[in-house]
């Protein structure tokens, strides 16, 4: 009976105002108190209009500009808990969401901010229906944001970068370490540049970051020779920045930085050696050294300042230094 009041105010949902809905709410209670409902839907057409207001969802996010890792993210959470919950979309509860969370934690073991990233897809979901007007109101409002424990993430040392930037046997491994330490660019953005996208004159370059949205980001004098000791080195005619070492010299993929940095790190025993570190120590440095946290947002393309709080981490040092300056 819940689920076809609901549906009901579903469809009604834009044709009354608040006063109006509350009296059919109470109506529909009225009417149905006694009655027994006996199902009969065919459950795989149930299924298929399941999967279009997942579909449209995605593809209002590809209209955003979301990345295509984030679009394979999103879908694959909504799906899964789609599969798991064996209703209607318009007729999923907070209990079942909340029961879904609450298994999904206990038999993948996963970590809290798992979860709550998964609570934060499903709740992005719901209210994009609910703006849409598919959905009266989105049942994962009064779910909150689930606590977690604040991990000091590591950055690098200055020694660690200088003993990477030694033992790099290609100039061209050199140069990605450089470039990536100088700029604090996503390893994404460094795969997708071009020569052309190097202004070494400036000492500067354009990429596209997140949504293809566009910034400026600066390298240092020692990023420019060894960049274009690379480049004089190269003997194929890729428009690409970094190729692969091996002919035919297709462009480096993500994964193919990734695995070289790994495998540096292992070899000179430095603990988690990736790119996406670079970006965090570059952060760090950047505030430590009093750069205003806005031109550091602005410098790694941050939509919102929180994200690019979340990245720097504070010098306890300096704390210190600046309460007995200004304190004490």
């Amino acid at each position: 009976m819940e689920k076809y009041i609901m549906e009901i105010e579903q469809n009604m949902v834009n044709l009354l105002d608040n006063m109006e809905m509350e009296k059919l709410h109470s109506v529909l209670i009225n009417t149905f108190i006694g009655l027994t409902i006996i199902e009969n839907k065919n459950k795989e057409d149930t299924l298929d209009k399941e999967l279009n207001y997942c579909d449209m969802f995605i593809y209002a996010k590809k209209v955003e500009g979301c990345s295509i890792r984030s679009i394979k993210y999103y879908q694959s959470t909504i799906e899964n808990m789609m599969k798991v919950i064996p209703k209607q979309v318009k007729h999923i509860t907070t209990d079942d969401i909340r029961k879904y969370l609450g298994d999904y934690n206990k038999n993948s073991n996963c970590s809290k901010i798992t979860i709550d990233n998964i609570r934060r897809i499903i709740s992005s979901f719901f209210s994009w229906l609910e703006e849409e007007n598919y959905i009266l109101k989105s049942p994962v409002r009064r779910i909150h944001k689930i606590k977690t424990e604040k991990v000091v993430k590591e950055t690098y040392t200055d020694e660690s970068i200088e003993i990477m930037r030694d033992n790099c046997s290609e100039i061209r491994d050199l140069a990605i370490i450089d470039l990536l330490n100088s700029t604090g660019m996503r390893v994404g953005e460094l795969v997708r540049l071009n020569i052309s996208d190097i202004n070494f004159n400036e000492r500067e370059s354009i990429v596209f970051g997140k949504g293809d949205k566009q910034r400026k980001v600066y390298f240092d004098a020692k990023t420019k020779i060894h960049l274009q000791s690379y480049l004089n080195s190269r003997s194929d005619n890729n428009e690409a920045l970094f190729v692969s070492l091996l002919k035919p010299h297709k462009r480096l993929e993500i994964s193919g930085v990734e695995i070289r940095l790994r495998k540096l790190g292992k070899k000179l025993n430095i603990n988690k050696v990736h790119p996406h570190k670079f970006r965090r120590t570059l952060a760090t440095r950047a505030i430590d050294k009093g750069m205003p946290i806005e031109q550091v947002q602005q410098l790694l393309g941050h939509s919102k300042i929180d994200t690019t709080l979340q990245y720097a981490m504070v010098n306890q040092n300096n704390v210190k230094s600046s309460h007995r300056k200004y304190i004490s």
